[in-house]
């Protein structure tokens, strides 16, 4: 059975609600990560959605289950971290705009190319860069290595 409760918060809940629960949630990735202090939440229902149109095979992990990631390219260049939302086949999700920096500073910095820690995760594909999250975590649940989400 799928886990959909991870630190506090119940992924099969609206997109909305997940996204206003989250802030302030640790989320890490191989132990480099930070606190979450800004959320996007996207509903099948939005036209800014990827879901808007129906399942392809780029968003497919929106439509699975919830509490896995999403991860697609931004403009070609950039990648984006979501988190899906609500029951498998809806297509929802939060995109994890912001963290504050908190473990892995160092790998961050190196990563990014950048010393100023408010530099470091101040954007989703600044985030994702810091992170080391690629398109090989895309479909990746949440509640396994290597995620780790804290409340």
């Amino acid at each position: 059975m799928a886990i959909s409760t991870i630190a506090g918060i119940d992924f099969s809940k609206p997109a909305e609600t997940v996204a206003q629960q989250l802030i302030g949630v640790t989320v890490l990735v191989d132990g480099v990560g930070g606190r979450i202090v800004e959320t996007e939440a996207y509903d099948h229902e939005d036209p800014a959605s990827h879901a808007y149109s129906g399942p392809t095979e780029r968003n497919a992990s929106m439509f699975g289950p919830p509490a896995h990631a999403y991860v697609y390219r931004s403009y070609g260049i950039h990648w984006c971290l979501n988190f899906v939302c609500q029951e498998a086949g809806h297509g929802a999700g939060v995109l994890i705009r912001a963290l504050e920096p908190v473990a892995g500073l160092d790998l961050m910095r190196v990563r990014r190319d950048a010393l100023d820690e408010r530099l470091l995760c101040s954007g989703p594909g600044k985030l994702c860069q810091a992170l080391g999250v690629t398109r090989a975590h895309n479909g990746m649940a949440l509640s396994e290595r290597p995620f780790e989400l804290l409340p």
